[in-house]
């Protein structure tokens, strides 16, 4: 064979190598944006399986306190003491209450004032009624590398605030959770180290403005996924999609009320002082003391 076939050769071999090392990566792709699909929808029905056993708690106790009732009709029918007319009314009610206990929902006055919210500041968040989520959108809620929140996005937690302290969202815990793309932290690399320690410090961040706005410390729980659970593929230059903190809203699963105050809900009033320890008083010397130097 000549020399120039030879090299027509190895030209069409490399061509066809290249060729078929670019479907593996597509199928490979393809995978990878499958499997982060079912990761997030994983944490999202983990999510409604905690608000429908807590929905399940409420429909428990409802049925209770309709048995009791039962009982109590069935007393007052044997001594002939019973007002038809109200107990009628009384098990209408209870048929209307029960209806309303919807799987995977927020109560529906919550439901509405989160929505006029988000409607209200569409760049800043998103909101999803089924899962209680709010999704704030890192662009409009954090400078690069920085877990400091811009002045748009507190004024938007200020209402939010709002929001949490009524009484419909009081029994609802608050989830934060940060997220970040694959892109190495650079700038403040010496203060967070890794995107993990700095969706950490961002959720943090949001917390803290919902607290210092007035919802309860106790009601929060904060975490972080760094670059490990996006949402899209990161491309070279990662993914605004990924970049994002995550609020959710699921049922409390305890009394807050059981506990006394905690630090973080102490007035400006009353400041934690801390005690002085005080040495105790030396014995008078009846020893000439020496010279001061």
């Amino acid at each position: 064979m000549t020399k120039r076939a030879w090299m027509t050769s190895g030209l069409i071999l490399g061509t066809a190598l290249i060729a078929t090392g670019c479907v593996p990566e597509q199928k490979y792709n393809d995978l990878l944006t499958a499997y982060k699909g079912q990761e997030q929808q994983l944490l999202t029905t983990q999510n409604e399986l905690s608000t429908a056993r807590s929905n399940e708690d409420r429909l428990r106790t409802q049925l209770a306190a309709t048995m009791a009732d039962l009982e109590e009709l069935q007393k007052r029918l044997a001594n002939g003491d019973i007002d038809m007319d109200a107990w009628i009314a009384k098990y209408d009610q209870l048929k209307k209450q029960l209806a309303s206990l919807e799987v995977s929902q927020l109560p529906p006055d919550l439901t509405r004032e989160l929505t006029a919210l988000q409607t209200q500041f569409p760049d800043v968040f998103d909101f999803d009624p089924k899962t209680g989520m709010l999704r704030f959108k890192n662009d409009f809620t954090f400078d690069a590398g920085s877990d400091q929140l811009k002045p748009g996005a507190s004024a938007v937690l200020g209402k939010l605030a709002d929001i949490l302290n009524t009484n419909s969202a009081a029994k609802f815990e608050v989830k934060v959770v940060g997220h970040t793309d694959n892109t190495p932290v650079i700038r403040t690399k010496a203060k967070f180290g890794t995107n993990l320690m700095l969706s950490v410090y961002r959720s943090a961040s949001l917390r803290n403005a919902l607290v210092k706005d007035g919802v309860s410390a106790r009601r929060f729980q904060i975490a972080g996924y760094g670059e490990f659970r996006p949402v899209v593929v990161n491309g070279t230059k990662g993914a605004t999609e990924n970049r994002r903190v995550e609020l959710f809203l699921t049922p409390l699963a305890f009394d807050l009320s059981a506990d006394g105050p905690t630090s973080e809900d102490r007035t400006p009033a009353e400041p934690a002082v801390a005690k002085k320890a005080t040495a105790p008083k030396a014995e008078p010397s009846t020893e000439d003391d020496g010279p001061t130097k």
